[in-house]
């Protein structure tokens, strides 16, 4: 099981209340096309986080890779925002155990309460900082 995150290009707030719900839908019939399976997926106006279990058949650059060039040119394709939609440069994947997966469910559930408390730059500090990542090299 993996934990995914992704963000618009620059940050921009383009994923809003009406587009939210199509672009979820949009991306599960995604995974669901490339057997994945679909644990949680919840976000905010400039990022999405995702579990999945990854299809064993390919690797998860394959299926992000595939996921953010199919959302991002079907929500230009059909006009869903009003400035031009691109994901950002990257993602950020990480395993999860078995024993930890209801607490990320949760986690990913709870998106939206989060960053009422604090921004997600704050959160992802945070994250790096309590399992000792360092980002820099």
């Amino acid at each position: 099981m993996a934990a995914h995150h992704f963000g618009t290009k620059n940050r921009q707030q383009l994923i809003g209340e009406k587009l939210e719900p199509a672009l979820f839908n949009y991306i599960r019939t995604q995974l669901k096309k490339q057997a994945c399976e679909i644990k949680a997926m919840n976000g905010m106006p400039d990022h999405i986080h995702i579990l999945i279990s990854i299809n064993p058949k390919l690797s998860v650059a394959e299926v992000i890779k595939q996921i953010k060039g199919s959302s991002s040119h079907w929500i230009n394709q059909q006009n869903l925002t009003n400035d031009k939609f691109s994901w950002q440069t990257g993602y950020g994947v990480f395993s999860v155990s078995e024993s930890q997966l209801s607490k990320v469910n949760s986690y990913i559930e709870g998106q939206k309460e989060h960053h009422r408390k604090s921004s997600f730059q704050d959160e992802y500090s945070q994250f790096l900082k309590v399992h000792n990542i360092d980002v820099n090299g």
